[in-house]
């Protein structure tokens, strides 16, 4: 979070808008008390809060579509949500708007083996999607760390990623389709269960990763893939964490594509194992878990390579998982290492940047050199075999002098980040938090052609205002 995102209390709404919106959605719908409002005032971004001035939780996209027209006609700004786990601002209310939360359209519509397709409304929950598929021997794989609470219109909305995106990828490469709210208030379907479908602009991944600036993602079709048949998860020890990337490196080179490849650097060690008691070993500057699978004879093939692999490039240790529950309990304390550090100190800013593979090194040891430069408590982990690092500060919001210091470092990190050819945001997304840096990342021309588009599609400005970018810039 940056001073140019902090927001002022929210404007209230006039009664009338209050009234047209109960006649819309139903007036059980429609919450307007400031109590009923609090946790929609902001999302999991530290720092960053805005009290919602009105919420209204539809549960129909024809109510979704009628909000959508009324809101335009009366040029109120709308903000949708879904979960709220968010973290970069891009759920949290704008000044003089109303909160649109889609978590009611929370229905699997359709489960299609032949087509290996799922339908979902928005706002269900990430892990229903994968454990409705999993009778039907499928799998659906991008799993963000928030996939228990987070909803698919939010991921998709964000370009997700998650631990597995090595292998299978991301949350763009699984949306076959959707269905969209547009700015006017039209209800439009992009894409197809067709494999191959190239009929013209491929409109549906203009509104992937868009944060909700561009259109209401209210249905979501994705594809699905065979559940693999076999896993073996593997724990590695190493003394640097140069050796730790070595060792990823090398087993990308030896044509090894793992679906897991996590790390965790000394202080986030110590932390997970305080907190999960795991027996993760905090003697080292690096922890690396790596997960392979898919056919049974590949499988072990590929785990003992990289372990073999991680040997020859100086692993202190290299544990196999005994058994399935064993692979769970350290995978779990992997995904639990932000609520891990969470505990340390009372603000917790969980980062991301992603840089390419060669590079993981040097952005680690860059964040190490800026947390001793500001004096900050930063620790380090996230997905190595992407790429995609979380540099997360332990510090206090309440200390003014601090979070100075914290705006310092971070904005050191970021342009760190575009030198070695990477990205401000690998799965988080810009929303509030990440805008001001945004501009650092793109050239003026291709900068300016996404408020093109913005104002193509939103003329008003009205849907999600204020993130990514402003309208007004430039």
């Amino acid at each position: 979070m940056t001073p140019a995102t902090k927001a002022a209390p929210a404007a209230s709404i006039d009664s009338s808008v209050i009234a047209r919106l109960r006649v819309i959605a139903g007036a059980e719908n429609v919450l307007t008390e400031r109590e009923d409002l609090v946790p929609y005032g902001f999302d999991g971004t530290a720092a960053l809060k805005h009290g919602a001035a009105c919420v209204v939780l539809p549960r129909t996209v024809e109510v979704v579509a009628e909000i959508v027209r009324f809101t335009r006609s009366a040029g109120i700004p709308v903000v949708t949500r879904g979960s709220g786990t968010g973290l970069s601002g891009g759920s949290v209310p704008v000044d003089g708007g109303i909160v649109l939360c889609l978590v009611h359209l929370n229905r699997i519509l359709e489960i299609d083996p032949a087509n290996l397709t799922l339908l979902a409304e928005s706002g269900t929950i990430t892990k229903a999607i994968d454990d409705a598929s999993h009778p039907h021997g499928l799998f659906y794989p991008p799993d963000p760390g928030s996939m228990k609470i987070s909803t698919i219109g939010g991921n998709v909305a964000n370009n997700s990623g998650g631990l597995r995106g090595l292998k299978y990828g991301v949350t763009r490469d699984y949306v076959m389709g959707l269905e969209v709210v547009l700015p006017d208030g039209e209800i439009a379907w992009l894409g197809s269960k067709c494999v191959k479908d190239v009929a013209g602009y491929s409109m549906k991944d203009l509104f992937v990763g868009s944060e909700g600036t561009l259109g209401i993602i209210t249905k979501v079709l994705l594809k699905l893939v065979p559940r693999p048949k076999a896993r073996r998860t593997l724990l590695s020890s190493f003394d640097s964490m140069e050796s730790a990337a070595r060792s990823v490196s090398k087993i990308i080179e030896r044509h090894i594509i793992p679906c897991t490849l996590e790390f965790l650097d000394s202080k986030t060690c110590q932390s997970v194992e305080d907190y999960a008691k795991v027996g993760l070993p905090t003697e080292a500057a690096a922890v690396v878990l790596m997960e392979t699978d898919g056919h049974p004879a590949v499988v072990e093939e590929e785990a003992a390579a990289m372990a073999e692999i991680a040997k020859e490039n100086g692993a202190i240790s290299v544990e196999q998982a005994a058994d399935e529950a064993h692979a769970t309990r350290l995978a779990t304390a992997r995904r639990s290492a932000f609520s891990a550090l969470a505990r340390i100190r009372p603000t917790t800013i969980l980062e991301d940047v992603t840089v390419p593979r060669s590079r993981l090194a040097e952005i680690v040891a860059f964040v190490e050199e800026v947390a001793a430069r500001h004096r900050l408590q930063i620790a380090t982990f996230g997905h190595f075999g992407d790429g995609n690092v979380h540099p997360t500060i332990l510090t206090d919001e309440t200390d003014h002098e601090e979070m100075e210091r914290v705006e310092a470092a971070l904005s050191e990190i970021f342009d760190k980040t575009v030198e070695l050819g990477g990205t401000i945001t690998g799965e988080h997304g810009v929303g509030l938090a990440k805008k001001p840096y945004l501009p650092r990342q793109f050239d003026e021309a291709s900068y300016a052609l996404m408020r093109k588009v913005k104002r193509a599609l939103d003329p008003g400005g009205l849907l999600n205002p204020g993130k990514i970018f402003d309208l007004d810039h430039g």
